[in-house]
């Protein structure tokens, strides 16, 4: 293989690395944690004490667990029972 070739891979490479690093922050500015809203065992991380991270939810609408969504749309969720999605954690609906 030429130098030139190499040179090239390895630009490509660098190149792409650095925009997969650079698009990953975007990204996450476009969601945003919505405690309560997740069904049981769906939260995308913290589910409050005794739980550890994704998953650990264990009931429907938990309100220490989020679920990442759409920024600009958590307060605007309408739950069952007149429940609302929060930015903040929440002590409704927390497991015994």
């Amino acid at each position: 293989m030429s130098q030139h070739i190499k040179t090239l891979a390895i630009a490509g490479a660098v190149a792409s690395a650095l925009s997969a690093h650079l698009a990953t922050p975007a990204a996450a500015a476009e969601k945003e944690k919505c405690y309560g809203v997740s069904l049981a065992g769906q939260n995308d991380c913290k589910a409050g004490p005794g739980t550890t991270c994704a998953g650990s939810s264990k009931v429907d609408y938990q309100g220490n667990a989020f679920k990442l969504v759409p920024a600009g749309t958590c307060a605007k969720m309408e739950l069952p029972g007149g429940r609302m999605g929060s930015l903040t954690s929440l002590k409704r609906d927390v497991p015994a």
